[in-house]
């Protein structure tokens, strides 16, 4: 049998020709979304809390991409904030399941402009298929229920039930979550140590202020020590 010869062009590879060059899979690292302001400052918020708390252990992002399928680019969603516990923190582009393993907390902030163009039971099976075991949807604009939370049990997504003590308990971060009203930017998620929200996860802001005011107050007392 008389195998016909390859092209001239056709490229090689190796010990092997081919007829056409490989196409690699490309995993973007970012795309256009749509964001409000308000939306933008509220994850922001929280994942700057979130990051100065845990960040010596934990990789957190926020909007960057997340895949799951590593033979399907198109698989993939950009939570508001994700949590891989188990590393520092450290610079990523884009996160890939299979080789850093799955968050175990996301966390998605809703908006008007969201909700119209990812309805929410998409981006739920989608958090599912990526392998998270504790789901948040935080939504400043319901009045009835601005929070939810669902876990992995038994391989299966749950929601809790909102009526059970432990309701807001972060179990992936071991602190709870709660809401707490800014002057600038309405209804915001916040975390804090105890279930009653009274010891607060500072922002970085709030951290700040009450360091400059310990200064203050250790500035004063020294003073005073002078003046005596």
């Amino acid at each position: 049998m008389t195998v016909a010869a390859p092209h001239s062009t056709s490229p090689r590879l190796g010990r092997h020709r081919y007829l056409r060059p490989p196409e690699p899979l490309c995993f973007p690292v970012e795309a256009e979304m749509p964001e409000t302001r308000r939306h933008m400052q509220q994850r922001t918020a929280l994942f700057e809390i979130v990051r100065k708390a845990f960040g010596d252990r934990a990789t957190v992002g926020s909007e960057q991409f997340v895949y799951w399928d590593p033979t399907d680019p198109k698989q993939c969603c950009a939570p508001d904030l994700f949590v891989r516990l188990g590393a520092p923190d450290a610079p990523f582009r884009n996160w890939k399941v299979w080789e850093q393993g799955a968050p175990q907390l996301v966390v998605e902030i809703t908006s008007a402009s969201d909700a119209a163009d990812r309805p929410w039971e998409a981006k739920l099976e989608h958090f599912r298929r990526l392998g998270a075991l504790e789901i948040v949807r935080f939504d400043p604009e319901d009045r009835e229920r601005p929070l939810r939370i669902w876990d992995t049990v038994d391989g299966d997504l749950v929601e809790r039930d909102p009526s059970d003590q432990s309701f807001a308990r972060c179990d992936t971060l071991g602190l709870h979550f709660c809401m707490r009203q800014d002057d600038e930017l309405g209804t915001m998620l916040r975390l804090a140590r105890d279930p009653e929200g009274r010891d607060l996860l500072p922002t970085p802001d709030e951290a700040l202020q009450r360091a400059e005011r310990r200064n203050a107050e250790l500035e004063a007392e020294i003073a005073k020590l002078r003046g005596t």
